[in-house]
């Protein structure tokens, strides 16, 4: 088996990317140091592989205790790299902090691939990297235009430093730009479990509807939409976990064209916010507390992917829709507040 080094392993999609690849025959480790994520995920992990996953709790911002890793493992066949602070808004409160952090910890890793010649790196990015793009959907071969956050600014760099870091290795590597994960692991043992208030759409819908968060705010109703709130990408996370599987083994069978290819994952539709409340809202039959507000900064008004490459080149496939990922994201909050382990870790979302 081939061992693939996961950073940020304990996090949302890494979690669900860890039990695809355990799936699928791989070796996995982990890196991790928590500061975003709970370890008690990886539980759920051993659950549904009966796998015991081994993280590494360190910050990737250090170099020697990232280092320390290959040296321990110096059959790791490649890297999967998650690990990064995510929150659009936070990013554009504290932009240094997103600086420092997603791209220190790429360039430790890179050094490290160099040094001890690992040769896949995938690389975790958004379609916030696109900006305000001038049409949609989107293809790999758009523009991109300026970021619109701190964090966007984050995944082009991030994006542009392993393309030029590859230009200079043999490692070959994948960039991944997903546009909105949501959902849950249909077991309902792993899902997104933020230490810090969420701020992505759909667990604050399902935080509201189980009653942990009193209200929630849709952030502007007045944008050039057909509701006039924003319209995203929702894309399962088991798919997104899936598609990082299929790139492995697309570099492993050496069927990539290019050092560095890029690949936009997506349903390659758009909804809005408020569609997407009442889809739950009709499908659970729950009543959402929710309040217009002002408009968030660094909110893109709307982008949705083409994701023709990866299906034609990947062989990726959807396995779920929109209906899925509400009711996978309900069932998980329903756990939540069923598990005392994962409730009291979980409480800081309360208000």
């Amino acid at each position: 088996m081939n061992k693939i080094l996961v950073t940020g392993g304990c996090g949302y999609i890494g979690s669900h990317t860890l039990v695809d690849l355990i799936q699928n025959g791989y070796e996995v480790i982990s890196a991790d140091n928590n500061i975003r994520s709970l370890p008690v995920v990886l539980e759920g992990v051993k659950e549904i592989t009966g796998r015991n996953v081994k993280n590494y709790k360190i910050d990737l911002c250090n170099y020697d205790d990232t280092y320390a890793i290959f040296e321990e493992n110096q059959d790791i066949r490649g890297i999967i790299h998650f690990a990064a602070f995510k929150a659009v808004g936070e990013s554009v409160e504290r932009p240094l902090m997103y600086y420092e952090n997603n791209l220190t910890s790429l360039l430790n890793l890179l050094s490290c691939v160099q040094e001890f010649q690992i040769p896949y790196f995938i690389f975790s990015s958004s379609c916030s990297v696109y900006g305000q793009p001038d049409q949609a959907p989107v293809t790999e071969e758009t523009p991109l235009k300026p970021a619109e956050s701190p964090y966007a600014a984050t995944k082009q760099m991030g994006e542009r430093i392993l393309q030029d870091f590859l230009k200079t290795s043999n490692t070959q590597g994948i960039i991944l730009r997903y546009f909105n994960p949501a959902g849950a692991h249909p077991s309902g043992k792993i899902g997104e479990l933020p230490v810090d208030p969420p701020q992505n759409l759909i667990p604050v819908i399902t935080r509201t509807a189980s009653g942990r968060q009193k209200k929630m705010y849709v952030h502007g109703a007045d944008y050039p939409t057909r509701d006039g709130s924003c319209i995203r990408d929702f894309i399962h996370v088991c798919d997104i976990a899936s598609a990082h599987t299929l790139a492995l083994g697309y570099v492993e069978q050496k069927k990539n064209t290019h050092q560095c290819e890029i690949f936009n994952l997506g349903s390659g539709h758009g909804t809005s916010v408020l569609e997407t409340i009442q889809a739950f809202e009709e499908m659970t039959g729950i009543k959402i507390n929710y309040e217009i507000g002002p408009r968030r900064p660094g909110d893109v008004i709307s982008v949705f992917a083409n994701h023709d490459k990866a299906k034609k080149q990947l062989g990726w496939t959807q396995h779920f829709d929109l209906k899925d990922i509400l009711l996978t994201a309900w069932k998980w909050e329903q756990r939540i507040c069923e598990d005392e382990t994962l409730f009291q870790n979980n409480k800081t979302d309360l208000n």
